[in-house]
């Protein structure tokens, strides 16, 4: 998949554009990148427009904003999907992409079909998860980004997987976070308001991904809110990382709400 680059007021977005027709973007989870997506952006990508951005402070994207907050990226993915003139996205998020996706529609419904959280939760940190990203931002200062992410990935997978390969892929592409850019996000996660007021209003089709066995964001987080307009779906077999654990499982479910919206 060939990598492009944006240029923002603020910003510089890498990011991966395939396919053609009703536009999908992809947002990916805290020291991922869109590298997260390799197996759902080649089969998405053959009905649709696949638009997969590396956040700010992740892989090749960078930002002078120093202390932004979820809303702040929020802000800088809308004027990155701005430079395509598109008139609807729907958006996906996983896990942090989740809570931006939150932000996203709280601010700017009117620009989606719909939008769905994958492994993500409209809640915010508890206080010990505070203490926890707080923790981490010392952890990153002191040691580097590979302790990090040395701690952060096997959590990420369900048991059952810690010895696939994709393990070691998702490290890979976690050591290639600059260390400034998750001390940042760890920072913007920590302090993100309680937003299931967005999932209580919306009117826009949603869609709601848990893993069997999350360890990270178990399902009653991520299914917060019941309403006529939000399927919720589980993902067998998979923890918090079902793009590798399971991804026709989670492809099949992107495809199902696509079609049914």
């Amino acid at each position: 998949m060939e990598t492009k680059s944006a240029t923002l007021k603020n910003s510089t977005i890498t990011y991966v554009d395939e396919g053609e027709g009703e536009p999908i973007v992809l947002l990916h989870g805290f020291c991922g990148s869109s590298a997260y997506w390799t197996e759902v952006i080649p089969v998405m990508s053959k009905n649709y427009r696949v638009i997969a951005p590396d956040l700010p402070g992740h892989e090749g994207s960078t930002t002078a904003l120093k202390n932004y907050s979820i809303s702040d990226i929020a802000e800088m993915i809308k004027e990155f999907l701005d430079k395509f003139n598109l008139d609807k996205v729907t958006m996906f998020g996983h896990s942090l992409g989740g809570y931006i996706t939150l932000a996203f529609a709280e601010r700017y419904s009117a620009t989606l079909n719909g939008f769905s959280l994958v492994h993500s939760t409209a809640f915010p940190d508890s206080e010990e998860a505070k203490k926890g990203r707080s923790a981490n931002m010392e952890k990153v200062k002191h040691e580097g980004i590979k302790t990090l992410i040395d701690g952060l990935v096997p959590k990420l997978f369900s048991p059952n997987h810690l010895e696939e390969q994709y393990v070691e892929a998702a490290k890979q592409i976690g050591y290639r976070t600059p260390p400034e850019g998750a001390i940042h996000t760890l920072s913007a996660m920590r302090d993100r308001p309680d937003r299931n007021s967005v999932l209580e209003s919306t009117i826009l089709p949603v869609l709601l991904i848990a893993g069997e066995q999350d360890q990270i964001i178990p399902a009653e987080k991520t299914f917060s809110v019941s309403k006529e307009n939000i399927k919720q779906t589980v993902i067998k077999d998979s923890g918090h990382m079902s793009m590798y654990e399971n991804s026709s499982e989670l492809i099949a479910a992107i495809k199902d709400f696509m079609e049914n919206m």
